[in-house]
């Protein structure tokens, strides 16, 4: 499990009792909106919004619920 992402990465999390894959599409720092929700995020406790590769919609998770594919 990493703590660091970068745009294009490939990466993998749990959904709905599944894998999803799909490609970190930017790393948020501080609070705003993604994914048709209000993020609460900071510069020391990061999220990443992530495009799932099956669906095409997006998604935003902490570092700790993403791996590495």
């Amino acid at each position: 499990m990493a703590d660091d992402f970068d745009k294009g990465d490939h990466v993998t999390w749990n959904s709905h009792g599944s894998t999803a894959e799909g490609t970190v599409e930017r790393k948020i720092t501080s609070d705003t909106e993604a994914s048709g929700r209000t993020v609460r995020a900071s510069k020391d406790d990061p999220q990443y919004e992530v495009r799932s590769d099956k669906s095409g919609r997006t998604a935003v998770h902490k570092p700790g619920a993403l791996d590495e594919a």
